[in-house]
């Protein structure tokens, strides 16, 4: 069997790209960075025909080969540079046949740099609901590349394309031998001395290198030297150039749209989607429309989730009563109970609404609607120093602020990108969800008003609040951020379509294991660690406890009910003298005017490595804490009766909004400053997102924990 081919993927947004790169390569995918930058690299094996494997390289999308973005840039290199290691021996384009024309654009200048190509024509079901029918043949006649219909969202046409595929490697289908437009007659001269300078499959080729030569990396000096050389002797116009290449372009592509696409309709009706924007899209209903959709993803988070989540903890929570009861008290039980099983019960009671979000965030981009966000608020977005491109990674950082991040890269503006990042840890993320969950259920009442729940309420609340404060702190970046550079915002809105339910399903089942996994990992590690911490104690501060105790439960008949009041009173002080105690007690000062005891310092601190850690802390700080016989109440019953030393409840209406809006605003994730560093190639942005995002979680919970107080 031969070693496998390179075969890139390449296309317009929203085209279809990323449904044929799933369709070819199933489950044999990897992401990782291309190299020298930090663009994601999405690639995946596929079995061609018996003995053809192929690496299938899924390249950024783009409109044309001129790039804008770090995006664009990774596609323009590996087309271009012959010395890449992604190098394609054939190139997919796949192509929008509803947009066909401006589609059209961006195949035609692949084809003219001389490498095989397929054109992997989607969307002809749309097209035809316009009115638009294909000649599929003529097209590739017309094209001199062979053109497959697809529909990768239903895999229809996979099995077509790679047996074209196999036909084009084995050389059934040439290289057109003509340019789709006389290249060389652009600037003749020019393509010649590059083409002397740098090895160069076409005139195409030439031409670009020599457009963009200062910018390319795998130019040697000597190389940009001879071609700047070039381009003043002969007086190259970059931008008079590419205006007549595109208009060349269109003038031929008009002449094969006349060839081979008719409109059956040209009068037809507006589309449903276009319909259906009018009201998504109105200046005052839409933005009411999107609240309205906030808020019942938000109520369904609650609404969906209560029932497996209510079993969940009850099942632990009777597990951990029946095994107090059933082991050996000893160490190892202990141990195995409240360090292990308090842990994973920390986690695993959020599953179902972590499963919940991710799932109606994935209808939203499948039916469209999340395009619609961005083009809806791209007017808001500019008045802060933003473009609608940013509202896609605020969205997704309600997911999780990594990936978030390393979505501005679309931004091609770099003031609005580093606003972008510095304000998109602001956003409150699925890391948060377990702290609101747990905190909304233990102080927020389960009252309505009418059909809207108060709960569901105060979670769109906080979420809205992470929002309003982005856009807030990005007008005031605005102001320092001396970076002058003009951007536009222009975007294709992708027709509606209904959710591809197998992949709703599929994302839900995969964001659950990646949950499990990461934050459930890290969260059973910390518990282990602060279990230790919290049953062991320095020798000079334990002693004293056990021998207090000990001479109190001697003094007392075993059958007395004051037995279980000591034992209670035992566990207690054993915990508040443990190494956890003490450090909590040390750092209780600072955090008591937020109304935070020890045991939430303590969290604070652990949950620094993953938000979500805090609920796994306080679920082994509440069962190391607890006398043995109360295992089975759930952390919900142990933290609404915790108490201060004088008696008053810890978990007051006061104490549980300080703690969340202390969550809603404060970094607490060394995983997004480690992504920040990256991206912005310097320690001093994560530093000061560390600092003015604690500054103003210190601040608004005081503020907020006085005011309710």
């Amino acid at each position: 069997m031969q070693a496998p081919i390179n075969i890139a993927l390449v296309g317009n947004p929203n085209s279809g790209k990323s449904s044929l790169f799933n369709a070819l390569t199933g489950l044999n995918q990897k992401v990782g960075n291309f190299p020298g930058v930090t663009v994601d690299k999405k690639t995946g094996t596929a079995q061609i025909v018996p003995g053809l494997a192929a690496n299938i390289i899924d390249l950024p999308g783009t409109y044309s080969l001129y790039p804008k973005s770090a995006d664009e840039y990774v596609t323009y290199d590996v087309l271009i540079n012959q010395k890449n290691e992604d190098v394609p021996r054939l190139v997919i384009i796949v192509a929008d046949a509803s947009n066909l024309k401006r589609n059209l654009l961006f195949c035609s200048q692949i084809i003219d740099l001389k490498i095989p190509v397929i054109i992997a024509l989607t969307m002809l079901d749309i097209a035809r609901k316009k009115g638009v029918e294909i000649d599929l043949d003529g097209l590739e006649r017309e094209l001199g590349v062979p053109v497959v219909s697809i529909n990768p969202r239903k895999n229809k046409g996979i099995t077509e394309i790679k047996k074209v595929i196999d036909l084009a490697l084995r050389s059934h289908y040439s290289i057109p031998p003509r340019d789709f437009i006389n290249n060389n007659a652009l600037a003749k001269e020019v393509i010649d001395d590059v083409k002397k300078t740098v090895s160069c499959k076409s005139d195409y080729g030439a031409l670009h290198i020599a457009v963009n030569a200062e910018d390319l990396p795998f130019l040697d000096k000597q190389q940009k030297v001879a071609i700047r050389q070039s381009l003043e002797q002969h007086q190259f116009n970059k931008t008079k150039i590419q205006a007549e290449e595109i208009m060349q372009r269109y003038a031929r592509i008009k002449h094969i749209m006349k060839a081979t696409v008719v409109e059956t309709d040209p009068l037809q009706k507006q589309l449903r989607s276009e319909k259906i924007d009018d009201l998504l899209l109105h200046r005052f209903w839409g933005y009411v429309i999107l609240l309205l959709v906030m808020f019942l993803l938000f109520q369904s988070i609650f609404w969906l989730a209560s029932y497996p989540m209510d079993w969940i903890e009850k099942g632990f929570g009777a597990l951990s009563g029946w095994l107090s009861s059933t082991l050996p008290d000893n160490k190892v039980s202990d141990f195995f109970i409240n360090g292990i099983l308090a842990g994973v019960s920390g986690f695993a009671v959020f599953i179902p609404q972590i499963m919940i979000l991710f799932g109606l965030i994935t209808i939203l981009e499948d039916t469209g609607y999340m395009a619609r966000i961005s083009f809806l608020t791209d007017r808001l977005m500019r008045q802060v120093g933003l473009n609608g491109k940013s509202v896609m990674p605020l969205i997704s950082g309600v997911a999780c602020a990594v990936p978030a991040i390393m979505a501005t890269r679309t931004i091609e503006n770099k003031k609005e990108r580093l606003i972008t990042i510095m304000v998109t840890p602001l956003m409150s993320c699925s890391a948060r969800l377990p702290i609101y969950t747990m905190m909304i259920a233990l102080v927020i009442p389960d009252k309505h008003i009418g059909i809207l729940g108060l709960r569901g309420l105060v979670m769109m609340g906080l979420y809205l609040l992470g929002f309003v404060m982005a856009i807030c702190i990005a007008a005031i970046m605005k102001l320092f951020v001396r970076i002058k550079e003009k951007s536009y915002f222009i975007m294709e809105l992708p027709v509606y379509r209904s959710p591809r339910w197998a992949n709703v399903g599929t994302t839900m089942v995969e964001k659950a294991k990646i949950f499990v996994k990461d934050a459930g990992k890290v969260i059973v590690v910390i518990s282990v660690i602060l279990w230790f911490l919290a049953s062991y104690g320095p020798a000079s501060r334990m002693e004293p406890v056990h021998r207090h105790y000990e001479q109190l439960l001697a003094q007392v008949p075993a059958d007395s009910p004051q037995v279980a009041e000591l034992n209670k009173q035992f566990q207690s002080a054993k915990l508040s003298n443990s190494y956890a105690g003490v450090l909590g007690h040390a750092i209780e000062p600072v955090i008591r005017p937020l109304g935070f005891d020890w045991k939430i310092g303590i969290a604070l601190i652990t949950s620094f490595a993953a938000r979500e850690v805090f609920v796994g802390t306080m679920a082994t700080l509440y069962s190391v804490g607890e006398d043995p016989n109360n295992n089975n109440a759930t952390l919900r019953e142990k933290l609404s009766s915790a108490t201060w030393p004088d008696g008053a409840q810890v978990y007051t209406l006061a104490a549980g909004l300080s703690l969340m809006i202390f969550y809603a605003f404060a970094m607490q994730c060394m995983s997004t400053m480690a992504i920040v560093k990256r991206e912005t190639k310097s320690w001093k942005y994560p530093a000061m997102q560390l600092l003015y995002m604690t500054g103003l979680a210190y601040i608004c919970s005081f503020i907020i924990f006085h005011i309710f107080k």
